[in-house]
């Protein structure tokens, strides 16, 4: 986990890409997800990342990942860097991207 992220630091990138409409992808489970949620972020699973990957580069704003801790949210974003995504960003816990989101 990243511990800059986790205590409110080091996320200016995470919140330019927020103000420029970035699509929030949640990579809880369903579950997880419908417990409690970004407004209007995506779910799709981290174990179903990879086979989103052509999907996911077909969105033309910037992506922000985030789920329960920052952990599965950092995989994702590597995953998607390593598949050639360029403005993807690990946004941390689905918590920490809401409290930027009512900051802006």
């Amino acid at each position: 986990m990243n511990l800059l992220l986790l205590f409110g630091f080091g996320n200016s990138k995470v919140k330019e890409a927020l103000q420029h409409d970035a699509v929030i992808i949640d990579v809880r489970t369903a579950y997880e997800f419908d417990q409690g949620k970004v407004p209007n972020s995506i779910n799709i699973p981290i174990d179903r990342i990879a086979a989103n990957a052509e999907r996911i580069k077909q969105i033309k704003k910037p992506v922000v990942f985030c789920c329960a801790s920052g952990m599965h949210s950092a995989t994702a974003t590597r995953i998607m860097k390593e598949k050639g995504l360029k403005d993807v960003y690990n946004g941390g816990s689905w918590q920490t991207v809401l409290k930027i989101i009512n900051k802006l």
